[in-house]
């Protein structure tokens, strides 16, 4: 059930990867932040809103399943924020001539 959540921590890994290289970054290193910023969400994300919420849909297979889904996609909307700042500060520091 967590196909989502383990596909887009991949996804995420080789954006990250890929967006480092354009900008001329440190590849490795934005790839473990971005990873390490999506897996932060999703277990904070699970461990509040899904706890606090596997009760009311404890006899629904479908709302069980569409409950799981939800820390993977805000860590998804994390990731995506996680990369903005990323890229505003290599394009700061480019800007600045610290290239």
């Amino acid at each position: 059930m967590l196909h989502l959540a383990r596909f887009a921590a991949i996804a995420v890994l080789v954006w990250f990867y890929l967006s480092a290289k354009e900008k001329g970054e440190s590849p490795i290193n934005w790839a473990i932040t971005g990873l390490i910023g999506y897996w932060i969400a999703w277990w904070a994300v699970k461990l509040t809103v899904v706890s606090g919420l596997t009760s009311m849909v404890a006899k629904s297979p479908t709302g069980t399943f569409l409950l799981i889904q939800i820390p993977a996609l805000c860590a998804i909307g994390a990731a995506i924020l996680i990369r903005k700042k990323l890229i505003a500060d290599a394009d700061k520091k480019s800007k600045d001539g610290f290239n």
